[in-house]
């Protein structure tokens, strides 16, 4: 995005903590609430007709819950939202079952405002979401079942949608510095060039690799022996 607010969709089916959220995001100038839900199936309906940018997405709702919305909204080619799941519980099954859905990022509730805020930006941009020590955690869980069922999309019906070999030496370099968890700041500045080079490359390697997002991109460096 550049320029217009971004556009988010709040979903939780308890209106106080919908209103909570509001209350935080509306007070930012760069943020703008287009619509709420109180349950998945409303949530999958309102993404494709608002058109949001972000959707802040609770788990445990009634019919149709969090992951399996965020499934559906991942799934669909016209809806281009990226989700961010906000939940109650630091559990690991929710964790990987949202990133497998296809969600950004994953945030808890008791976070303070400016993570909510930050989380939002950052969805928005594209840009990292997990903080380390999840990536961490998706990592360790990959090593110790020595398989990933995962958000990466680099395999459709057996064959390889993209191969690190497709990578320039750059963008090799780029990948491994994700892969470690550092953000495109960070990046920007272990290699002395600017954050927008940084993320030209980092898009460059998602599209090679076929990699949804830049959790799938670490896994694929982990699972290829990239780092």
């Amino acid at each position: 995005m550049s320029g217009a607010a971004i556009r988010v969709l709040l979903v939780d089916d308890h209106a106080v903590m919908r209103a909570g959220f509001r209350m935080i995001l509306e007070s930012q100038d760069d943020i703008v609430i287009v619509g709420e839900a109180a349950d998945g199936a409303t949530a999958v309906e309102a993404a494709s007709a608002l058109r949001p940018d972000v959707i802040c997405m609770d788990v445990q709702m009634p019919g149709i819950d969090g992951l399996e919305a965020t499934r559906l909204i991942a799934a669909n080619p016209h809806i281009d939202a990226a989700v961010v799941i906000v939940t109650t519980f630091d559990r690991d099954d929710y964790l990987f079952q949202a990133l497998a859905a296809g969600a950004s990022g994953f945030l808890l509730k008791n976070a303070g405002p400016e993570e909510l805020v930050t989380a939002v930006r950052v969805a928005a941009a594209g840009d990292a979401l997990l903080a380390p020590e999840v990536t961490r955690r998706v990592i360790e869980r990959f090593t110790a079942a020595g398989t990933w069922t995962g958000p990466v999309a680099v395999e459709r019906g057996g064959a390889a949608v993209g191969l690190a070999s497709d990578l320039t030496e750059r963008e090799s370099e780029v990948l491994r510095l994700v892969a470690q968890a550092m953000s495109n700041a960070e990046i920007a500045g272990q290699l002395y060039i600017g954050e927008a080079t940084v993320k030209t490359h980092v898009s460059n390697v998602l599209q090679k690799l076929g990699a949804r997002d830049r959790v799938a991109a670490v896994v694929y460096a982990h699972r290829h022996g990239l780092v």
